[in-house]
């Protein structure tokens, strides 16, 4: 037999529920003693016997032979068994998130980059939900960060799809999240404790926000306006979720994300389940994460540039680097000061593959310098030889402890 993993313990009727959503069929069974499947278009030959039988009774002597004998013949089918039922059954119960990127890379295979920034972009998408549960805001920043991670920990991550290249999240819809940043996240459990929240209602939360901004896409589309973004805040709608959809929808031949919410307890029924996104998207996105990172009371500045100075990273600072405008209309040299830790990891990764970086802030002018304070990442974009004569660069790597911007001056 197959050297498998097989679940020390497996509820049978959610074993069945599992085959049912891959496309099985219920042929046949005795109420109560055993239910007998047969796998999509009847072809029950393909695992050598005439069906699959899961017992039911788990009072019999034989159950526990019985129901193993199914998971070894189920495991026998390497793609169903490792991708759609051991997966759910090792987790108990699992509303699954899947984040879909066609490119142009043979089946179930995408190209490195853009396969870690799909993985990046999921993980946006979930604490950017997950903030919207506490509250509503156009661009959360560090606010409701630790809620979002805590849940963030109960999420568990699965194996690409083949046919195309899919990060899947499962979240257990019966387990809760702690309100406060001294306690733990509570396990799965049948009642809510106090000062938690459900993990499915924060799971509701991150879809409703996809949904809303989905909808916003939609108005530009119509109106080419980006005013349903701004409405749609109090839905969910903000800066985090979408830059995530931007960049699961950057470099995509077709994109998509999907939940399937476990049938352990009922699903929502007012949430669609499947968003679809193309290449045409990542413009108004990319106006829309613009927008929203805008401080109302000041004046913003956009720009896109080449990352060519990088402080060293101080602890508690979101970072400072300089970058060098690839676009007129720009000053040519700008300091920047970070609003958000993660976006330096990002002007990083810009700097070390060579792209340009698209940044939003408020522009002022200090002596002969410029500064972006309280800066954006927006998204990064293509190589910098893409962006015409300003583009040239001089040779500069960050060293081990990055360079000090303060160090040197970079003249005109």
């Amino acid at each position: 037999m197959n050297n498998v993993t097989i679940p020390a313990h497996v509820d049978p009727g959610r074993l069945g529920a599992l085959l049912t959503e891959a496309g099985w069929q219920q042929v046949g069974g005795r109420r109560g003693l055993y239910n007998r499947y047969v796998p999509p278009g009847g072809d029950a030959s393909l695992f050598g016997k005439s069906s699959l039988v899961i017992p039911l009774d788990d009072t019999a002597p034989e159950f526990s032979d019985l129901l193993q004998t199914a998971l070894l013949q189920i495991s026998q089918h390497r793609e169903l068994w490792t991708r759609s039922i051991y997966p759910r059954l090792a987790v108990e119960a699992s509303d699954e998130f899947k984040f879909r990127k066609e490119s142009l890379a043979p089946s179930g295979l995408i190209e490195w980059r853009r396969g870690e920034r799909l993985i990046e972009s999921a993980r946006k998408a979930l604490i950017a939900g997950a903030k919207s549960y506490i509250s509503p805001e156009r661009h959360f920043v560090n606010r409701n960060g630790r809620f979002a991670g805590r849940y963030l920990d109960q999420v568990l991550m699965g194996q690409t799809a083949p046919g195309s290249y899919i990060v899947t999240a499962y979240a257990p819809p019966n387990g809760h999240v702690s309100l406060s940043s001294g306690a733990e996240s509570a396990t799965s459990s049948a009642l809510p404790e106090v000062g938690t929240a459900p993990v499915r209602a924060v799971s509701q939360a991150v879809i409703k926000a996809v949904e809303a901004t989905v909808e916003a896409l939609e108005h530009y589309r119509i109106s080419d306006s980006l005013s349903a973004f701004e409405d749609g805040v109090n839905r969910g709608v903000s800066y985090e979720m979408t830059n995530a959809i931007l960049g699961v929808a950057s470099n995509a031949e077709g994109a998509d994300i999907t939940i399937d919410w476990d049938s352990s307890i009922p699903a929502p029924t007012s949430l669609p389940s499947h968003f679809e996104f193309s290449r045409e998207d990542v413009e108004p996105l990319s106006k829309a994460a613009i927008k929203l990172a805008e401080d109302q009371s000041t004046q913003v500045a956009t720009m896109v540039g080449r990352v060519h100075l990088l402080t060293r990273k101080n602890v508690g600072s979101p970072g400072v680097f300089g970058i060098e405008s690839l676009l007129p209309g720009s000053p040519r040299k700008v300091r920047v000061r970070l609003r958000n830790e993660e976006d330096y990891h990002e002007a990083i990764r810009a700097h070390e593959e060579e792209l340009a970086l698209q940044v939003s802030g408020t522009l002022e002018k200090e002596g002969n310098l410029s500064w972006l304070y309280n800066a954006t990442v927006i998204q990064t974009m293509g190589s910098i030889g893409d962006f015409g004569a300003r583009s040239s660069r001089r040779g500069m790597n960050v060293s081990e402890g990055q360079i000090d911007l303060f160090e040197r001056e970079d003249r005109e």
